[in-house]
This record gives structure tokens, C-alpha cells and sequence, in this order.
């Protein structure tokens, strides 16, 4: 069952992360920007196979001068649609995007502005907190979310800090390893599951700790459901496969997707998924939080007190806020 749509709409990026593998993409400079054309026929196709929600992703997704249009046509067929964005073009898309945006999240990855920076190499510690005061006026609420690495688990404390004395989510997201990134170590993953219990403000998929506990997913018991239940389009207009970090096929989307589907190659990704070498050990978010969705395992129901506490918080908090702002215009 088809849940959640990846769309690339660039991989292009204006800042180079240590943790992140966009800084040295081959396209890094050069890639193209998904076509509002292709994207609208896409989601179409995608609404009516069943998909629900679709992370607008990058790259910096905000580079795509029409990524406003796109989350508003997504938002229109009744999809919930999510965008990280480091907040850089944040402000000028602030408006366009007010609204269609369910789950917008600001990067930021420490709460010392020097380290951040230097994390980013790019100067985006400032503009982080004026996306927040900006997106508040418009009544939109973004959550922060952390990309923990082993060099900055301990400053979640004072992570958690910044998100209460701004009335936000932390969304905590631990660094995967790919690419040559070491993932995290068993210090940081029983710091961080220490840390999370009990208290509120916070999202940390409890099942994505137990996950990385365990060793990652296990080829010989796959918890791992990237094809069946993630479809991932690249800017070129492609369905990536079995997944984005671990790809090894692209198919061109010249014909109708609910025909591609039923092809003989997504079928063979299908009946290995989680099963190839390369997913041994793995740990990537992007594909365990729709894998978890459903109480099928350990993990799902380990996510779900998560994802309640979530859904309430943001729930309650939007409603509150969007009183707050009615007041203030009032």
C-alpha cells in the first residue's frame, strides 16, 4: 500500500553540510529542477493510487522557484505535504507557501550560532529564528528539527530549550549512516532515548532508537518497506528504486504510474526489499517512519506513542496559536 511520495524537486543546495552526502552529489550545481507540468501529472496519478502525504525534498526544495505552486497543488488534492528547509528562502517564499505547508520543519543543527554555521558552511544560524517570527505572523507552525551526530547529541538539553522558549516541536533526527557516515554510536542513542522520555515538545520515533539499538534492519527479517509502501521521483522526472540512498534503478515515468507499478522491475524490488546486501544494517528515517506505520512489528508499536504525542501536540498547539493570532489582529 502506497503511503508517502519523496519527491526530489532539486538536489541542488545552497549550503554543504558535514552529515549530508548533497554537498558532493555529482548534480550538486548542475541539477535540474523537477517541471511544474510533470509534477502535477505525477501527483495526480499518485493521489489516486492512494498516497497520502509527500515530502517536497531537496536539496534545498526552496530553490525551486516553483515550489509554492507544487505544494499547493498537492495540498488541493487533500495530501499532507512536508518541507525541511534550512529557512535561507524561507522569507521569500513565506506568503506563497502559507497554508499548504502541513509539516514545516527549519533546520538546526546546534544552538551555539558559531557551530551551526560551521556545520552548514554557510551563514543561516539568524535566519533560522527570523523564519520562525515570520512563518508565527503568517500563522504557520514550523517545528525545529535537530540532525543529531555524535559531535552534538549532548547539546540536545539546550536544543529542547530553544524549542520550548519558542513554543515549538523539537523533532529529533538522528543521523544515519551512508555514505561513509558512521551513524551514531551507542553513547548518543542511549543519551538521546534518555533524554526524550517523558517529556513533551519533543518527536523522536522511539522505534528508529530500537531500530539502530538492534543493529539496523535485518536482511534475514526485513522491517524495511521502501517500495511498497514509498514511491521516490527524482528532479528528472524518474522513479528511483529501491530507494533514494541506496539506488540501483531508474525507471522514466513516460507512462502512466499505476502501470509502472505493475511492472516486472518493481515487483523484483518489491519482493527484496530490505533483503539486498546494501540493506543490511541500514537505518535511513526517510523509509522506517512509513515501514513503521502500520502495528505490524516491534518498531511500529514502539513508533505510535510516539506519533500520538506528536499529532497532539501539534494539533493543540496550532489551534492555540492561530487564536493568539486572530487576537493580535483583532
Amino acid at each position: 500500500m502506497l503511503l508517502l511520495c519523496n519527491y526530489y524537486v532539486t538536489y541542488r543546495c545552497n549550503a554543504y553540510c558535514e552529515f549530508c552526502h548533497f554537498a558532493f552529489h555529482e548534480n550538486f550545481n548542475t541539477s535540474p529542477f523537477a517541471k511544474l507540468k510533470n509534477f502535477e501529472s505525477n501527483v495526480t496519478q499518485l493521489s489516486d493510487l492512494g498516497v497520502k502525504f509527500i515530502d517536497l525534498t531537496g536539496g534545498e526544495p526552496l530553490l525551486n522557484r516553483d515550489i509554492h505552486l507544487m505544494a499547493e497543488f498537492a495540498h488541493k488534492l487533500g495530501m499532507q505535504t512536508s518541507i525541511t528547509t534550512n529557512t535561507l528562502l524561507y522569507p521569500k517564499f513565506s506568503e506563497k507557501l502559507a497554508g499548504n505547508i502541513n509539516l514545516l520543519h527549519f533546520s538546526l543543527d546546534s544552538p551555539d550560532e558559531e557551530e551551526h554555521n560551521k556545520i552548514r558552511k554557510v551563514d543561516c544560524y539568524k535566519s533560522v529564528f527570523n523564519s520562525i517570527k515570520v512563518a508565527k505572523s503568517l500563522g504557520e507552525f514550523p517545528d525545529i528539527i535537530f540532525t543529531v551526530t555524535n559531535n552534538t547529541y549532548k547539546k540536545l538539553p539546550r536544543m529542547y530549550d530553544i524549542a520550548n522558549e519558542n513554543d515549538l516541536v523539537l523533532l529529533v533526527n538522528p543521523v544515519f549512516s551512508y555514505f561513509g557516515n558512521p551513524g551514531l554510536s551507542d553513547e548518543a542513542i542511549n543519551f538521546i532515548d534518555d533524554f526524550v522520555d517523558g517529556k513533551l515538545n519533543i518527536y523522536m520515533n522511539r522505534g528508529f532508537l530500537k531500530l539502530r539499538k538492534d543493529g539496523g534492519n535485518n536482511i534475514q527479517h526485513p522491517s524495511c518497506k521502501a517500495v511498497t509502501r514509498v514511491v521516490v521521483i527524482s528532479p528528472n522526472n524518474e522513479i528511483i528504486l529501491p530507494c533514494f540512498h541506496f539506488a540501483q534503478k531508474t525507471i522514466p515515468i513516460d507512462k502512466p504510474i499505476k502501470e509502472i507499478r505493475k511492472s516486472d522491475v518493481i515487483k523484483h524490488f518489491q519482493a527484496n526489499e530490505g533483503r539486498f546486501d546494501f540493506c543490511q544494517g541500514c537505518t535511513v528515517n526517510c523509509y522506517f517512519e512509513p515501514s513503521f506505520a502500520f502495528p505490524s512489528n516491534y518498531y511500529s508499536y514502539l513508533s505510535l506513542s510516539s506519533k500520538f504525542k506528536y499529532t497532539f501536540n501539534k494539533l493543540v498547539k496550532q489551534k492555540i496559536q492561530k487564536k493568539l493570532l486572530t487576537i493580535t489582529k483583532a
